[in-house]
C-alpha cells in the first residue's frame, strides 16, 4: 500500500497516542483531557494557531503552508468523544474509566488526524491554509452543530470540509466513499398512551392503554410498507415500552412508547413525522385513548458534495490503489451539520476484521493509522499543490 513513507516512521508515536486516548476515554461534551492533549501537541508541532473551547471542548489549529497565493483554506474534522458501554476487550491498555470506553474509533480518529498534523506542518508543502478541527460529542451530543454555531466556518474562512470513519469488515487501509446521502438523518419520538386504568378481571370498564400502545406499534410499520415510496429508505423502530402498572391485576392507566426514525431525504423525513403523529393519535382516539406525542429532531441526513467526493475518492486511490463506493448508512453522524454549511466529503477506512463499532469488543485497528494520516495529508497536498 503506497503511504507517505514519514507515517510509517510515526507509526509507533501515533499508535502510542491512541492507546493512551484508549485508556482514557471522555464522554460527549466532558472531553476535557483529550482537547488538553491535541491542544498540547499542536503546540509541540508548531501550529500557527491553537484555540481551545469552540463547541464547548473543541478544539482548531491553522498551518499555514509554504505559501498562500491560493487563498485556499481547508478543514479536516476528527471526533474526540468516546460512548457509555463497560468495555469487554481485555486489551493492555482498556478502558480505565468504568462505563466509558472507545467503542466507535474516535480515538483512532484524533490519533490520525493529530499524526497529519505533525506531518504537515513539518513540511507544509502547500498552497494555502489547512485547518484541524478536533470535535467532542459526535456521539448524540450534536457537536458539529456546536462548533458550527460558534462561528467556526467564518471564522476561519474555511472553503471546504473532509471527515473520516473507521469502517469494521473492511479490508485495514482501503476507502469507501458515496457522493449525496450517505448516512440517515436521525430522530427520536416519545408518545405517551392515556387510557383508563382498572382491575384486570373487569376489563369492560377500562381503556386498556396496553391493547392501544399494540396497535399503535403495529400500525407504525406502515409508514414503510405503505407510505413511503419503495426505492426510499425510512426506518421507524419502536425500541423501548414500559406502563404504569407493575402488577399483573392491574390494567395499566399509561404506556409510554420510544423509538428512533431513520430517513435520507427531507421529504421522507416530513413524510415520518406526519405520519407517525397522525398513526398515535388516531388509533388511540379509535380505541377511546389519547396519545401526546413528541418528536425530537436530531442530526440531518449527512450529505456528500459531488466535486470534493470524487475529489477524496482519487486520493484515496492514490493510496490504496481503489476506492468502493459505500453503501448508505442508517446510521446518524453529525458531520452532517459541517456539510450543510461548507462543500467536502465523508469517507470510510477500512478496519479489518474487528468487532462492529458501537460494540463492547470493539478496537480501533492501529494498522489502518499511516493510510488514514496519508489520506489527511493528501487531501491538502493536492487541494492546494505548493506554489
Amino acid at each position: 500500500m503506497p503511504v507517505k513513507n514519514r507515517f510509517a516512521e510515526l507509526l509507533p508515536e501515533i499508535t502510542a497516542w491512541r492507546r493512551d486516548l484508549h485508556e482514557n476515554p471522555e464522554i460527549l461534551f466532558e472531553t476535557h483531557r483529550t482537547a488538553a492533549i491535541v491542544a498540547e501537541k499542536l503546540k509541540e508541532f508548531g501550529c500557527d494557531e491553537i484555540v481551545t473551547g469552540i463547541g464547548r471542548t473543541g478544539v482548531v489549529g491553522v498551518i499555514k503552508g509554504k505559501s498562500d497565493t491560493s487563498g485556499k483554506v481547508v478543514g479536516l474534522r476528527a471526533d474526540m468523544d468516546a460512548l457509555p458501554i463497560f468495555e469487554q476487550t481485555g486489551l493492555d491498555y482498556k478502558s480505565k474509566v468504568d462505563g466509558a470506553m472507545h467503542a466507535c474509533g474516535h480515538d483512532g480518529h484524533t490519533a490520525m488526524l493529530l499524526g497529519a498534523a505533525k506531518y504537515l506542518s513539518e513540511t507544509r508543502n502547500f498552497d494555502g491554509t489547512v485547518v484541524v478541527i478536533f470535535q467532542p460529542a459526535e456521539e448524540g451530543g450534536g457537536g458539529g452543530r456546536e462548533m458550527c454555531e460558534d462561528g467556526m466556518m467564518d471564522r476561519w474562512g474555511i472553503q471546504e470540509v473532509y471527515g473520516m470513519h473507521n469502517w469494521p469488515g473492511h479490508d485495514v487501509g482501503t476507502f469507501a466513499i458515496r457522493p449525496g446521502a450517505f448516512f440517515a438523518a436521525t430522530d427520536q419520538f416519545d408518545v405517551t398512551i392515556e387510557g383508563l386504568g382498572g382491575h384486570a378481571a373487569k376489563p369492560h370498564q377500562t381503556v386498556d392503554s396496553i391493547v392501544v400502545a399494540a396497535q399503535v406499534v403495529n400500525a407504525l410499520q406502515t409508514i414503510a410498507s405503505r407510505n413511503a415510496d419503495p426505492v426510499d429508505q425510512v426506518v421507524v423502530s419502536v425500541t423501548s415500552i414500559e406502563s404504569s402498572s407493575k402488577a399483573f391485576n392491574v390494567i395499566a392507566q399509561r404506556v409510554q412508547i420510544k423509538g428512533t426514525v431513520r430517513t435520507m431525504s427531507k421529504e421522507m423525513r416530513a413524510l415520518a413525522e406526519k405520519r407517525l403523529t397522525e398513526i398515535c393519535e388516531g388509533t388511540a382516539a379509535t380505541l377511546g385513548a389519547k396519545a401526546d406525542v413528541t418528536y425530537y429532531h436530531g442530526y440531518p441526513c449527512m450529505v456528500n458534495h459531488d466535486e470534493q467526493t470524487a475529489f477524496a475518492a482519487d486520493v484515496a486511490k492514490s493510496i490504496s490503489g481503489d476506492c468502493a463506493e459505500a453503501p448508505l448508512v442508517m446510521g446518524g453522524e453529525d458531520f452532517a451539520y459541517m456539510l450543510e454549511e461548507r462543500p467536502g466529503a465523508y469517507i470510510l477506512v477500512g478496519n479489518g476484521d474487528s468487532a462492529d463499532v458501537h460494540n463492547p469488543h470493539y478496537n480501533f485497528n492501529d494498522d489502518a493509522i499511516p493510510a488514514g494520516c496519508s489520506w489527511w495529508a493528501e487531501i491538502v497536498e493536492k487541494r492546494m499543490p505548493a506554489a
